[in-house]
């Protein structure tokens, strides 16, 4: 077991990880003590979280499994991988310099009241499939019902891990996934999405596109590789991006951040998701809009 501990203090505009994993932007994560999402203004706790990361999504082709709380300004980490803090750092985003990014936001009454209420909430990178899924499924949910949704298909299809005297559930790899049967995935309550991630899983598995393909592409031909997947929209799209891919730009235009535009930049609606995708990048400051975005989608989620 590697076990570690850092101060939060020695990074860049510091660290919350509460808030950074119970905004709705990664649903691969599991608090140790069941209330992930029980808290709606979820900000500043000290309980622990863990993931468990399939084969597909490390270096040594064996499922990690990481575990890390926050406490008294300080990280603790245990894990499976000896390089602990090095996937910390790049799942959790935790070589951003926070500072340098928000102060590129703009001075804009809503995002300074998000920004204020969820200092060191960072963006996340996930492993790119696993968050392709996770967003396929998000359509018309609740963030709870979607991490619920996650937690299902790793229990029933994920790989097992061995950590701490306790077994563990991996998101599952294409292959399993894409062995599923459509009927199954609509039992874990999948719904009308149940044969969207089957055939995603199938393209995936089978060669045929991987959501890691976007990768270094332009802004608009990255979000336009991955509407290939069955069920993804620029919506989805947009959401792989940002808080996958590293497109730091993106916006998502769900449900809270259209009740933005209409109610603090009308403006910026344009009749189009590209054009009003475009505006309201523009308005939250262009290469950082994406920060943006989610601070003010998780003030809104909690406070609207």
């Amino acid at each position: 077991m590697n076990v570690g501990s850092r101060p939060v203090g020695a990074l860049d505009g510091g660290f919350d990880l509460q808030a950074t994993l119970e905004c709705g932007q990664s649903y691969l994560w599991r608090r140790a003590d069941g209330r992930m999402y029980e808290e709606p203004n979820a900000a500043g706790g000290d309980a622990w979280y863990h993931v468990a990361l399939p084969s597909t999504a490390t270096e040594t082709n064996e499922p990690e499994l990481l575990r890390v709380r926050q406490v008294d300004g300080v990280l603790e980490w245990a894990a499976s991988t000896p390089n602990a803090y090095a996937r910390l750092e790049e799942l959790l985003r935790l070589d951003d310099d926070l500072d340098a990014i928000l102060a590129a936001t703009p001075d804009d009454p809503l995002v300074e009241r998000a920004r204020d209420a969820y200092c060191g909430l960072r963006l996340v990178r996930d492993p790119p499939f696993a968050s392709l899924v996770s967003f396929i499924c998000s359509a018309q949910m609740r963030v709870a019902r979607i991490h619920e949704m996650q937690v299902s298909l790793a229990e029933r299809y994920g790989e097992t891990i061995e950590f701490d005297g306790e077994t563990h559930r991996a998101f599952p790899t294409p292959d399993r996934l894409a062995a599923a049967d459509e009927s199954a995935l609509r039992d874990l309550s999948l719904g009308y999405r149940a044969p969207y991630v089957e055939r995603t899983a199938e393209m995936v598995a089978d060669g045929e596109a991987h959501p890691e393909e976007a990768r270094g592409l332009d802004y608009e031909a990255a979000r336009e590789s991955l509407t290939r997947f069955v069920g993804v929209g620029r919506k989805v799209a947009d959401c792989v991006l940002l808080f996958s891919l590293g497109y730091l730009q993106a916006v998502p235009l769900d449900t809270w951040i259209r009740t933005a535009i209409e109610e603090h930049y009308p403006d910026c609606e344009r009749g189009s998701y590209g054009e009003t995708s475009r505006a309201i990048r523009e308005r939250f400051g262009g290469e950082y809009a994406g920060y943006a975005q989610t601070y003010v989608f998780n003030w809104l989620r909690n406070n609207g």
